[in-house]
């Protein structure tokens, strides 16, 4: 689970002008702004079903409310393994006491700089790109309605996430990476000290 916080309601001062045959969709650059609205979203890791609830402000008493939204929607006798990263909304006492009373919540925190690897971000980057960053918001509700009806077409008919590499292909590209990133282009090429022309 995580948070997609200030997702703006963006009004462009003109229509946007459509895809046709050899001609790439076009739209202003400027745009009015009507406020701004955080999604917090749950994602089940094996069906890719979504709970998610709106709030106009990020506060640990609105995250609480989303911990109890995911709490009714699991049912009882299951385990909930809740992956989420480090912000601070997360760690505050009045959600610490939240699961310490609950016994089945197991957390797991995503390294610092590293909720990318958290599943929900790549739902976010979903909903991002097919309703939010194309849409046209004249009010923060039209907004919320519009992620709302999205999050529900979604829930209809969830398809899980299927992994196209294996681990050891993973592990290996992010070996290779480390040892381009690792290798620099002037390795190997002798450092020169100049003088200060004294």
């Amino acid at each position: 689970m995580d948070e997609k916080s200030q997702i703006q309601a963006l009004d462009r001062t003109q229509p946007l002008l459509p895809l046709r045959p050899g001609q790439a969709e076009r739209r202003t650059h400027d745009y009015k702004r009507h406020g701004t609205t955080s999604l917090f979203a749950a994602l089940e890791l094996k069906t890719r079903r979504v709970i998610g609830q709106l709030h106009r402000r990020h506060r640990s008493t609105k995250f609480r409310q989303f911990l109890d939204q995911i709490e009714a929607n699991v049912p009882a006798e299951l385990e909930a393994h809740i992956i989420m990263d480090n912000y601070g909304t997360h760690k505050t006492t009045l959600i610490r006491n939240w699961f310490a009373k609950r016994s089945r919540f197991h957390l797991h925190f995503t390294p610092t700089y590293a909720s990318w690897i958290n599943l929900v971000e790549r739902w976010f980057a979903e909903i991002t790109n097919q309703r939010i960053r194309r849409g046209v918001f004249r009010s923060v509700k039209e907004l919320e309605t519009a992620i709302r009806d999205y999050i529900d077409v979604h829930n209809e008919d969830p398809k899980p996430f299927v992994w196209t590499k294996t681990a050891d292909q993973i592990l290996a590209s992010i070996a290779r990476f480390a040892q381009r990133t690792r290798s620099s282009p002037a390795d190997g090429v002798k450092s020169r000290i100049t003088g200060t022309g004294d």
